[in-house]
């Protein structure tokens, strides 16, 4: 296993961040770590690249502990976080360079070319980097994350600012460099994590939630959702009464998204309800369970 997390809990004072949590990441293999903001997200990001340690437990990164051997621990692991810290005065090649040298990379001017190329910074390359679009800064930060090969990728929130393109190109970087890396990802847009991760782990209030396959934690749900648009203006208090119905919201206009348990499937009750009062419908879906309506059911 890359990673190992065993019983980790980490204290602020009497505030409880992380609190018994465990799990393991395997070689090559891609991982959502999703939360609710103030979940303990970044807390085990920071427990897991050396930043602080925990007040309790113990966490592995390819066999190195990280309290008892952080150095090489760090050597393993490249790290983009949230708030990606840049030397604004330097210019992009300057900084990667700088970066290559503190982790000694051999033939360090060729592998900046290449972090270029790989991240597609080849128009920014001679600009300083205060000069740079938000995208672009989030571009150099993954640049000097992966500049040292490392075999360990933890990045949060790693396409913040990136406009539709850029996300399509990142994404498929991070799927790129999971054939040959671990990859541990935090994020809070579902799609991204629909489209990269092959494993998902929720973390709420400090403890894990879900931890398993994304496809089959998008089908471990209780509940069902129903798009259906009438011809009139309905109440909401009409439609709960509909047997089977838990919710119901408008959307827009005269489309509702409608709730209801996982085994009961309402549309049937729908149907007699507009025909009972002189309804029309004009359309009706049973919607594909999304990675999104999980993640809100465990962390409401």
């Amino acid at each position: 296993m890359s990673i190992i997390v065993n019983n980790i809990t980490k204290l602020y004072g009497t505030q409880k961040a992380l609190n018994n949590v465990s799990f393991e990441i395997g070689k090559n293999e891609i991982v959502g770590f999703l939360g609710p903001n103030g979940a303990g997200k970044s807390t085990m990001m920071k427990i897991l690249t050396c930043y602080i340690p925990a007040t309790e437990g113990s966490a592995k990164v390819c066999g190195f502990d990280t309290n008892e051997q952080s150095i090489e621990v760090r050597k393993q692991i490249g790290y983009l976080p949230e708030h990606n810290p840049l030397y604004l005065d330097m210019y992009v090649k300057e900084f990667l360079e700088f970066i290559g040298n503190l982790y000694k990379v051999k033939n360090v001017k060729e592998r900046v070319k290449e972090m270029i190329e790989t991240t597609g910074l080849q128009i920014e390359q001679n600009k300083k980097i205060g000069a740079l679009s938000k995208g672009y800064r989030q571009r150099v930060g993954l640049a000097q994350a992966i500049i040292h090969d490392p075999k360990v990728l933890i990045m949060d929130e790693p396409t913040t600012g990136l406009d539709p393109n850029q996300l399509e190109e990142i994404r498929e970087l991070i799927k790129k460099l999971g054939k040959e890396k671990t990859v541990m990802l935090s994020t809070h847009i579902m799609q991204e994590v629909e489209a990269v991760c092959d494993r998902v782990i929720i973390i709420n209030k400090g403890e894990i939630v879900a931890n398993e396959q994304t496809q089959s934690l998008q089908k471990n749900t209780t509940k069902q959702i129903i798009t259906v648009e009438f011809d009139k203006d309905v109440m909401v208090s009409q439609i709960k009464k509909i047997d089977g119905v838990e919710d119901a919201i408008l959307i827009e206009g005269k489309t509702w998204k409608i709730i209801s348990d996982i085994d009961n499937d309402v549309r049937k009750a729908i149907f007699n309800y507009a025909v009972t009062n002189d309804i029309s419908i004009l359309t009706i879906n049973k919607e594909e369970q999304k990675l999104e309506d999980v993640f809100k059911q465990l962390t409401k």
